[in-house]
C-alpha cells in the first residue's frame, strides 16, 4: 500500500471493557448513548459495518459491509489520550500514569511558581468549563495561574488571553513539563487559554496546546519516518507524541478543520501515513456530557466520510478508530470511560471481513507498518493479510 489514513475519533468508545468497574466506570457505552439521540445519522459508518462489530447492539447490521471491522481491547492500564495513542502506535503501558485526585503536591507547585513567577489558584480535579467560571474572576484580578487536573494524568493550566499572553502560557507549560518527570511524570501538561469576563461568562478558545510525556520506546511513527516515508500528523498527534516521528504536522481548530486538513493531504501524492486526531468528540461533547452534540458531531463526520471515500486510490487504506471512551450519558463523572473502541478499515483493496475482538490497540501499528512495508517490532498482531484481496 502507498498511503494509510488513520483517523482517531477521540473518545468514541463502543462499550464497557470487562475491567471498566476498576476504573470507576459502570455500564458505560459512548456509542449506545449517542444512538439515543435524534441527531445521530451515520449511514456511511453503518454501511461500513459499525453495527456488525462484536458487542454493538444499538445500530442496524448490514449484510454487505463495505470494509473490515473489529472491536479493539485496550491492554494498557489507562483510559486517557496519551496511553491510548501510544498503544495504537505500538506501545503497551502496563503501569498507569500518575493521577492527582487530591491535587498536586507542594513541591510540584512550589517549583512551578518559582519557574514562572506567578502564583497558583485551585489545584483540584475540576471540569474545564467550571474551573474558569469559578476562578476566572480571581485569576483576572491576581494574575495567578488556574491549575487543575482530572481523573486523567494531566496538569492543566488555564489563563485568560488578555491577562497572560499565549506564548507566556505555553512557556509556563513547557517549564511544567520539565518539572513533571519521574514519579510525577503526568501524561500531558495542557495549556487552556480562555476569554470573556465575569459578567458575561468565560469560554475556552481553540488555542489549547498539549505538552506530552515523550513515548518510552519507538513508535509506529518513528518507524515510518525512519523508513524514509511520509508521516503526516493532523490535530493533536504532534503534541501527543511530543513531536517524535512526524515529518509534517498541522493543528486543528475544530473537527471540521481537521477533516479539511485530511482532505488537503489526500490531494497530495505522499507515500506513508496520515495520522489524524479529531478531538471535539471528547473535548467539546464527551466531557461536557452533551449527548446531542456528540451525536451531531458523529453525523457531521459521517457526511464527510461519504465524500472522502471516493478520493481513496487503489493503493490507499482508511482506518477509523478511537483511543478510549467518554460516555456523554455517564453522570457519575465527567471524565473518560474505560471502553472497547471500534475499528473500521476501508479501501478498494479491502475485503469485508469481521476481525472479531482483538487483544490490543497495537494491532493497528503492526498492520499499518506491514501495509507500508516498514520493519517494526510491536506486541500487536497484524491483520494485513486478513483484510486484503489477494
Amino acid at each position: 500500500m502507498k498511503r494509510v489514513f488513520l483517523i482517531v475519533l477521540d473518545s468514541f468508545g463502543i462499550g464497557a471493557m470487562p475491567d471498566s468497574e476498576k476504573f470507576g466506570d459502570v455500564g458505560v457505552n459512548t456509542l449506545r448513548s449517542c444512538a439515543t439521540s435524534p441527531k445521530l445519522h451515520i449511514p456511511n459508518m453503518i454501511a461500513a459495518g459499525l453495527g456488525n462489530i462484536d458487542g454493538v447492539d444499538c445500530l442496524p447490521k448490514t449484510d454487505a459491509p463495505m470494509g473490515a471491522v473489529a472491536r479493539l481491547t485496550e491492554q494498557s492500564m489507562g483510559k486517557d489520550t496519551t496511553i491510548g495513542h501510544w498503544e495504537i502506535s505500538g506501545i503497551i503501558s502496563p503501569e498507569p500514569l500518575p493521577t492527582y485526585p487530591e491535587g498536586f503536591p507542594k513541591e510540584v507547585l512550589d517549583a512551578f511558581e518559582a519557574a514562572t513567577g506567578r502564583g497558583v489558584l485551585c489545584n483540584k480535579p475540576y471540569s474545564g468549563t467550571d474551573v474558569i467560571r469559578d476562578y476566572g474572576k480571581e485569576h483576572m484580578e491576581t494574575g495567578k495561574w488556574i491549575v487543575y487536573t482530572s481523573a486523567d494524568s494531566v496538569f492543566q493550566v488555564a489563563a485568560h488571553e488578555d491577562v497572560v499572553p499565549l506564548e507566556e502560557l505555553y512557556d509556563a507549560c513547557r517549564k511544567a513539563r520539565q518539572i513533571l518527570r519521574g514519579k510525577h511524570g503526568v501524561g500531558r501538561v495542557i495549556a487552556r487559554p480562555f476569554v470573556g469576563n465575569p459578567g458575561e461568562g468565560f469560554r475556552r478558545t481553540a488555542n489549547r496546546h498539549d505538552f506530552s510525556l515523550e513515548p518510552p520506546a519507538e513508535t509506529m511513527l518513528d518507524a515510518v519516518k525512519a523508513a524514509g516515508l511520509d508521516c503526516l500528523a493532523v490535530g493533536k498527534i504532534h503534541d501527543i507524541f511530543a513531536g517524535h516521528g512526524d515529518t509534517e504536522y498541522v493543528f486543528n481548530k475544530s473537527n471540521r478543520d481537521g477533516m479539511a486538513h485530511t482532505d488537503d493531504f489526500a490531494a497530495r501524492d505522499f507515500h506513508g501515513l496520515c495520522f489524524v486526531n479529531l478531538v471535539d468528540f471528547d473535548m467539546v461533547y464527551g466531557h461536557r456530557r452533551d449527548i446531542d452534540g456528540y451525536a451531531g458531531a458523529l453525523s457531521e463526520f459521517d457526511a464527510w466520510l461519504g465524500e472522502f471515500l471516493p478520493k481513496l486510490g487503489q493503493e490507499d487504506i482508511l482506518m477509523i478508530t478511537a483511543d478510549h471512551g467518554c460516555d456523554p450519558a455517564y453522570t457519575a463523572t465527567t471524565d473518560h470511560t474505560r471502553e472497547y473502541v471500534p475499528l473500521l478499515v476501508l479501501g478498494k483493496g479491502v475485503k469485508p471481513v469481521n476481525l472479531g475482538t482483538r487483544d490490543t490497540f497495537a494491532d493497528i501499528a503492526a498492520t499499518v507498518t506491514e501495509l507500508l512495508g516498514v520493519a517494526f517490532q510491536t506486541p500487536g498482531r497484524s491483520f494485513a493479510k486478513e483484510i486484503l484481496h489477494s
